[in-house]
């Protein structure tokens, strides 16, 4: 099972899924794929991918299957699921690779449930929004026994450039509500410093080339930051999501007994966005939170 022999199953195509599918193909693997809404396997199809009708049966053609779905409930059941999981298709020495941003839980259970029948289990969550995903260019941060981590690194590398083998299962999920922390805060950062230039007369443009380069550089800073000048609220990953992802990291946080001052403030912020119907919008949204704040502090 090394190189381009190995069968490549993938379920769930979203804003996600779809390009991290899309590169695995390109790279020379076999690849079935399964999408509740069949449409969006249509390209994959067209490119040589086979599209089938449950996450079992693209476990059954695949020596390693990934997965990219919403949320832990959606990992359970396209994994666990006792008829159409993957569990009901898999072989024995296959491995399942979870890239969706789940509770620590969730590894230990699909990695209890999946060992019954010899097969492993990788939690592999991604960072880089779907500019990433299209680039194959995704932070992936992966938790599991080592030894499964190199068999499927291969089929990783077709998706990232940034790879980490973070420790045992469970690992891979708690790096990535880290990732959610960082992203979360230093997003409410560029809000806030955006209202802030603004309120001052700033050209706002002319702000963000200046400190962009310096110690506040940040990914945030370069791609979202022009977009909430421009008003550009298109998703490359939704504010509720995020919102979610915060929602899994207060839960973490509050079993390990760690204070998260700042992750509780910007999931109070997201909250507020995805309430004034900014969900379905791109995480910049924050911005006209912030800016809303700024408007009722001036009446």
């Amino acid at each position: 099972m090394s190189g381009h022999k190995l069968r490549v199953g993938f379920v769930g195509l979203g804003i996600m899924g779809q390009p991290m599918a899309g590169n695995i193909l390109r790279a020379g693997f076999s690849l079935t794929v399964y999408n509740r809404t069949i449409s969006r396997t249509e390209p994959l199809k067209d490119a040589g991918a086979v599209v089938v009708d449950s996450p079992a049966k693209a476990a059954a053609e695949s020596d390693i299957v990934i997965c990219c779905v919403s949320d832990s409930p959606d990992v359970y059941h396209v994994v666990l699921a006792e008829k159409t999981g993957i569990i009901s298709g898999v072989r024995k020495g296959s491995i399942v690779v979870d890239c969706s941003t789940a509770a620590p839980e969730v590894a230990t259970k699909c990695s209890q449930e999946l060992g019954k029948k010899g097969v492993s289990f990788l939690d592999a969550p991604v960072s880089g929004g779907d500019a990433g995903a299209k680039a194959g260019m995704l932070s992936i941060m992966v938790g599991g026994r080592k030894e499964d981590f190199d068999r499927a690194r291969p089929v990783l590398e077709t998706m990232g450039k940034t790879i980490v083998h973070c420790g045992s299962s469970g690992a891979g999920y708690i790096v990535k509500l880290c990732n959610q922390i960082l992203v979360s805060m230093n997003c409410l950062a560029v809000a806030e410093a955006l209202s802030f230039a603004q309120k001052a007369g700033i050209d706002s443009k002319a702000m963000l080339q200046a400190v962009s380069g310096g110690a506040a550089g940040s990914w945030q800073l370069s791609n979202l930051g022009p977009k909430m000048v421009a008003d550009d609220y298109a998703p490359g990953f939704f504010v509720d999501y995020l919102l979610k992802d915060l929602c899994i990291t207060h839960g973490a946080a509050q079993d390990l007994k760690v204070p998260l001052p700042g992750t509780a403030l910007a999931e109070t912020l997201f909250r507020a966005a995805s309430a004034q119907s900014f969900g379905r919008e791109g995480t910049q949204a924050i911005y006209k939170v912030v800016r809303g704040l700024q408007r009722q502090q001036v009446s």
